[in-house]
């Protein structure tokens, strides 16, 4: 059968719903949490040269920056083909490409020709390095797209905390240029750091924060629930972190190659008035917000908001209670705990994956299925569904 037909066979037979394969992704650096429900012998599933697993992408249509060895489709989702056969498998990119408007909506396809976000669990047991993300302006200079991105901390994927459960973000406002010039000209040279010079906010589970573009942040050794914009663009600040050691083409790699040996050009990527911002908790702090409270049902929360990118929702769906809930836009979404049905399908949180292996516990609804409603069944006699969904900037509902 064509890949057009099983794809649309697949939409069809799910009344526009499509069910994902796990898509875990390896990183060279740091050290992994193990709380992605993946099985203790499948962290170096990829080899040893290519580090281990620490993060899970969800939604994703955009592959992923890892370096040479990075297979050609690593970091794209997969769909799980209504026939059930892994074989058929296609990605989420070539089902939006097949149906378009269909999937993401006619805003989506109009406004940024597809799908513009992915989210993702990383999963870090140490602190990971103080960084930024371009902004678009200067992630056009090499042909790429700012990255803003947003984080929540689920605790039902948290059963620790890591060794440095806290966050930087931006620097103390006694900070100068010269202190922060100092420490990027020594990079090479030293332990330089640099997160002496900026503010540290201890992680509280069940809540989250928006990162803007051009802010320093070195996010804390908490498994992370993080929808983000279509990118992968980064400038690393800090060149030793948890005793690992950053060469100077994290800072510098996604500079023009006549800019790499500019140090203020490099500080030129920061957002200045966000890095200082002195009420930078106030303005990016993210406490859930009840959207919908179901009574006995279910219960409904934003969690991720507050930008013109992304947003984000916690659904809970008590013990066995069915529900059918219905948004403006199309979303991924990932069941964290419980089991029952999501629309169409069998389902429920994953335990322990092996690498490889299919779940049923990630989906993507179309436009149309989120507007008309996705009924969700709880089989549980006593836990709760919770379900994580990630929308693009057209929810129209977003706080």
């Amino acid at each position: 059968m064509a890949i057009a037909q099983v794809i649309r066979q697949t939409f069809e037979q799910g009344n526009g719903i499509l069910r994902l394969i796990p898509n875990f992704v390896p990183r060279r650096f740091n050290v992994a949490g193990q709380r992605l429900r993946l099985h203790p012998d499948d962290y170096y599933a990829l080899g040893t040269n290519r580090g281990s697993i620490k993060e899970r992408w969800f939604s994703s249509v955009i592959k992923c920056m890892n370096g040479p060895l990075a297979a050609e489709d690593e970091g794209l989702s997969y769909v799980l083909p209504s026939s059930g056969r892994f074989e058929d498998k296609f990605t989420l990119k070539a089902a939006q490409e097949g149906l378009e408007a269909e999937l993401v909506g006619q805003q989506l396809m109009d406004n940024y020709g597809g799908w513009p976000m992915y989210s993702k669990f990383f999963d870090f047991n140490e602190p990971l390095f103080l960084h930024l993300h371009l902004d678009d302006e200067s992630a056009a200079r090499v042909g790429r797209i700012g990255k803003p991105e947003c984080y929540y901390f689920p605790p039902q994927m948290n059963n620790h905390m890591g060794t440095f459960p806290a966050t930087y973000f931006g620097f103390d406002s006694t900070v100068t240029r010269e202190q922060i010039r100092e420490r990027l000209v020594d990079y090479e040279k030293r332990d330089t750091r640099i997160t002496e010079l900026c503010k540290a906010y201890r992680i509280e589970l069940g809540t989250g924060w928006y990162t803007p573009p051009g802010v320093l942040h070195a996010p804390g050794s908490v498994l992370t629930y993080e929808p983000q914009w279509n990118s992968d663009v980064n400038s690393v600040y800090e060149n030793i972190t948890a005793n690992e050691i950053y060469s100077r083409d994290f800072l510098v790699e996604n500079c023009p190659e006549d800019k790499k040996q500019d140090v203020d050009y490099v500080m030129s990527l920061m957002d200045w008035q966000k890095n200082f911002d002195p009420n930078y908790k106030q303005t990016y702090f993210r406490p859930p917000i009840e959207c919908t409270d179901g009574g006995e049902w279910h219960s409904e929360k934003w969690i991720v908001y507050g930008n013109k990118y992304v947003s984000g929702k916690e659904l809970t769906v008590y013990p066995q209670q069915q529900v059918t809930i219905k948004d403006t836009a199309a979303y991924g979404c990932i069941m964290i705990q419980g089991h029952g049905r999501f629309g169409a399908y069998q389902a429920e949180s994953a335990t322990m994956l092996r690498f490889g292996q299919c779940s049923s516990d990630e989906y993507f609804v179309s436009e149309a299925a989120a507007r008309k409603g996705v009924t969700i069944e709880n089989h549980s006699l006593f836990e709760p569904v919770v379900i994580l969904k990630h929308f693009g900037p057209n929810n129209t509902d977003a706080p």
